[in-house]
């Protein structure tokens, strides 16, 4: 017996169907695109067309300097595991700053660059824009790159409105008329929405201006104040903001300092790991999850300057900082100089090698029993941790941390770990 009339159940999934299409759009995943693992900041009067090569070269020479080899790494930042561990983490770093040292990098011309006449900076918009595309055509770019213009406030607002207009028109000119791959702009301290709009509006004007396709050019937000996360009205501003965008939105990025400054937390108190900034960190995760946006967090502000030990200290100051965000759920963040660039991959591929073993047991022994609860040590996996396995092998993968042989171990081909979604291999396996 049932007592459901058709007509009810297909006039009311009708609605259900139009919600959930709104749902799915709104958030769509992660897409294909691998995240870089941090993003370089540089002033604007340092850039030139061969900046991040020479930055990898810094980087690479810093390391063999200061960690010659893994014992000493490992004494610097008090790795855990054993010498194999210590050996495959300082391997692959080098490999890394020796293929490719800067993922990430934006031409700063904000904190970086600073208030200056306007002439030097029409002249230097002009400069780096033709450097950037001169890079490109030398293939010695970042894979990914970009710039960062001054905030939408009043004061400001005009002079920014002018480097993007600058920057951009003479980079897509120098570029053929195209916009470079993994190309972004940086939009700092949005407060409102209502910033974005303006932000968005002129990129339609822009694009429009010079022949390009609507949306071709991406956007990054920065959240780096307490209005950003709450209006005035109790209202949190951050979804707005992403709605604001109208979907050019790539990134969003945490600025430690600046929000740090805006709760009056005291300098001395100013850090990636203060209760503050966990919150606020948290928040963009509940606002940004399954958008497909890229969240980062900030930088450590301590630079690796100085004689072996002051190196070593400010490296274990941002190891234990990266360890921290990507504990987190934080897979990017900020590095300021080329000495830092070492350990941001120290930390990535120290974090996953030394789950590694476990966690490939655990998923095999989860994909084996097609998604049926089972005991592992004395850790209980149920369906949701065969994601979060699987999750961890992407993100392990995605950073370079471990190899394509090495997903092997799991009893999972690449190309089912790269359809990103535990359901589908257990549902084409049991098929």
């Amino acid at each position: 017996m049932h007592i459901i009339k058709e007509n009810t159940l297909n006039s009311i999934f009708k609605e259900l169907e139009t919600a959930n299409t709104k749902f799915v759009q709104h958030y769509p995943g992660d897409g294909e695109q691998q995240q870089p693992v941090h993003t370089l900041y540089g002033g604007a009067q340092l850039y030139k067309a061969g900046t991040t090569k020479k930055i990898g070269e810094l980087a690479l020479k810093a390391f063999n300097k200061y960690a010659a080899d893994a014992n000493t790494l490992a004494k610097a930042l008090d790795l855990p595991g054993d010498k194999n561990l210590w050996q495959q983490v300082h391997q692959r770093v080098t490999a890394k700053l020796e293929k490719c040292a800067v993922e990430d990098f934006r031409i700063d011309f904000e904190d970086g660059y600073g208030n200056r006449p306007d002439d030097e900076e029409d002249t230097t918009a002009e400069f780096t824009a033709k450097e950037f595309a001169a890079a490109l055509k030398q293939g010695i770019a970042a894979p990914y790159m970009g710039i960062r213009i001054k905030p939408f406030n009043e004061e400001l607002k005009i002079r920014s409105a002018r480097t993007l207009d600058i920057f951009v028109s003479t980079l897509i000119k120098a570029n053929n008329g195209e916009v470079p791959e993994n190309f972004v702009i940086t939009l700092p301290k949005v407060n409102i929405p209502e910033q974005v709009t303006a932000f968005v509006q002129l990129l339609d004007h822009m694009e429009e201006q010079l022949g390009l396709e609507n949306s071709s050019l991406k956007i990054e937000i920065m959240i780096e104040t307490t209005q950003a996360l709450l209006s005035q009205n109790g209202v949190s501003h951050m979804p707005l903001i992403y709605k604001a965008a109208k979907g050019r939105c790539r990134g969003a990025h945490f600025g430690t300092y600046d929000y740090t400054a805006s709760f009056d937390i005291t300098a001395a108190h100013q850090q990636v790991r203060h209760p503050a900034c966990d919150f606020a960190l948290q928040m963009m995760k509940l606002t940004f999850g399954g958008t497909g946006v890229w969240l980062s967090n900030g930088a450590t502000s301590v630079m690796p300057i100085g004689d072996m030990q002051t190196v070593h200290n400010a490296w274990k100051l941002s190891y234990d900082d990266i360890i921290h965000s990507l504990g987190m759920g934080y897979y990017q963040g900020w590095d300021l100089n080329p000495a830092q660039i070492p350990i941001r991959y120290a930390a990535c591929y120290t974090f996953f090698l030394q789950s590694l073993e476990q966690a490939s047991i655990r998923l095999k022994n989860f994909i084996d029993k097609a998604a049926q609860a089972t005991l592992v040590g004395d850790v209980f996996d149920d369906a949701a941790t065969g994601q979060g396995l699987l999750n961890f092998f992407l993100r392990a993968l995605n950073c370079g941390a471990i190899t394509e042989t090495e997903i092997e171990a799991t009893g999972l081909s690449l190309a089912e770990v790269r359809t990103k979604s535990f359901v589908k291999i257990v549902a084409n396996r049991t098929t």
